[in-house]
């Protein structure tokens, strides 16, 4: 038979469940940090032959200035049922041939590679967020990158006017650099992402490549939801066993082929963040010699 397809060519396991825990704890770490810049709260996994909704009450205050001992009359509320966003199990899965362990050496042949596939990973789900973003309902613009997020913080204010919230402003690199030249300022990284906390008095910001120069996306950060599938659980658990974090949002198998002699490393995920309300995200466009609004 002959060699698969995208053989990446080395080897017999060595502490294989170690490298299977360092790469899904590396995985948590990173996401933890990001969801907590977020301000995520919400980390809802999904159960086995079930699809996630939630209701949204809707109705209608009746008056009740009623004459004395009239009845008050009912205020009437219906229930709105809201799906939340359908859930993909990402599977992946790469080989390293003896000879390439041979010739690279083991850590060049699985460990880096496997350090390569780490980063894709969290590249496909800072994507797919970054999409959820975009579809922001709320307008907003300013002459420069403070005057943008002024004014997106301005339009939050009114869509959440019932509550207290923390905004989270994800822009353009350019555009902070073009707005803060020489200064100097801290930045911190969470999964392949920077953010500035406190940008301004108003909110953390994060910048993204994937953002377009010239926009601003602000939302509340109670507005942002991470939905899972646990790669243990769901009853993928039944019949496959992944070294996983202790949420389950990701998990890697490593095993020897002895048919091919290679070194194989299955990983898989489902995780899905985005903003639960598509109109409580705000989109800002800057406008140099404008008129901000």
């Amino acid at each position: 038979m002959a060699a698969e397809n995208n053989l990446i060519t080395d080897t017999v396991l060595v502490n294989a469940r170690v490298r299977e825990i360092d790469f899904v704890n590396r995985f948590q770490d990173d996401l933890r940090k990001l969801t907590e810049c977020l301000g995520v709260t919400r980390k809802l996994p999904m159960q086995a032959g079930t699809k996630l909704v939630r209701y949204k009450a809707k109705g209608t205050l009746v008056s009740g200035a009623v004459a004395e001992g009239d009845v008050i009359p009912l205020s009437k509320y219906d229930f709105e049922k809201v799906e939340y966003k359908e859930i993909t199990l990402n599977k992946y899965r790469k080989a390293a041939s003896a000879e390439a362990i041979m010739k690279k050496g083991f850590k060049q042949a699985v460990n880096d590679t496997t350090d390569a596939m780490l980063k894709d990973a969290q590249k496909i789900v800072r994507t797919s967020f970054v999409n959820a973003v975009k579809a922001g309902k709320g307008k907003a613009t300013g002459t420069n990158l403070q005057t943008a997020i002024a004014n997106v913080w301005g339009q939050l204010q009114i869509k959440y006017e019932d509550t207290t919230i923390e905004s989270v402003y994800f822009v353009n690199p350019l555009d902070v650099a073009t707005y803060l030249g020489e200064a100097q300022i801290s930045t911190q990284t969470a999964f392949g992402m920077r953010y500035i906390e406190d940008f301004l008095g108003m909110g953390t910001v994060i910048t993204l490549s994937d953002i377009p120069q010239g926009e601003v996306y602000g939302t509340a950060k109670d507005n942002i939801v991470l939905y899972y599938v646990p790669v243990n659980g769901a009853d993928l658990g039944e019949a496959f066993q992944f070294t996983a974090d202790q949420l389950g949002l990701i998990g890697l198998h490593e095993q020897s082929d002895y048919t091919r002699l290679t070194c194989e490393d299955i990983m898989i995920f489902g995780i899905e963040m985005f903003p639960e309300r598509a109109d409580g995200i705000v989109k800002g466009t800057i406008t140099p010699g404008g008129v901000g609004a």
